[in-house]
């Protein structure tokens, strides 16, 4: 009687959920950061939209606070290689912040408190695909998965979610930021395995 194998096929989602190629699910939050975490003070935080001619729109943490909430629940995938589903988190929609800014561009540059930057296509950040988040599960954002407030953009790896955000500068150009100019990918599409540049 021959031997058959099942073989090994990773850890496999939960409830028949499909990972994207090369990912596996975990339960935990792992934590990955560029550099050390920064600590913002409530009181001195804020949030700029920069558009292409120079003009801001900024937000103080009481003016973000008023703006409509949304509680998006969406799965993430980390470059690294693992997957979370389901996480919950509550902030504002992009669509929101750009609703009153007059813009050409095709492009932002999302900056952090830190220095890490990472660039998106404009059309990436609206139509309900993106947030600035303040919550997780029901608790405010733990500085180290980027509180007070992080960009949430799920679609794409998770190093496109910056965290500690301070300003989106929109741009007419693409430039990349701390990891595309490292040789990650410059778009970052988890089902399309854009982990580094040529893939």
């Amino acid at each position: 009687m021959p031997i058959i194998s099942p073989g090994f096929h990773g850890r496999r989602p939960t409830d028949g959920k499909k990972l994207p190629p090369g990912q596996y699910e975990t339960f935990d939050f792992p934590v990955l950061s560029a550099g050390p975490t920064p600590h913002v003070p409530l009181d001195t935080w804020e949030l700029a939209v920069v558009a292409e001619d120079g003009r801001r729109h900024t937000w103080d943490w009481a003016a973000l606070q008023k703006l409509p909430m949304e509680t998006p629940t969406v799965d993430l995938h980390c470059v690294t290689k693992w997957s979370k589903y389901d996480t919950q988190w509550r902030g504002v929609s992009l669509d929101v912040l750009l609703a009153d800014v007059e813009t050409a561009a095709d492009f932002a540059l999302v900056h952090s408190y830190g220095g890490y930057t990472t660039n998106l296509p404009l059309e990436d950040l609206l139509d309900g695909k993106a947030w600035i988040v303040h919550d997780y599960d029901g608790q405010e954002l733990a500085p180290e998965h980027g509180g007070p407030a992080r960009l949430l953009v799920p679609h794409l790896y998770l190093w496109k979610s910056a965290k500690w955000v301070r300003a989106i500068e929109l741009r007419l150009d693409d430039e990349p930021g701390f990891w595309e100019s490292a040789g990650y990918h410059n778009y970052g599409d988890p089902w399309q395995e854009q982990r580094y540049r040529g893939d």
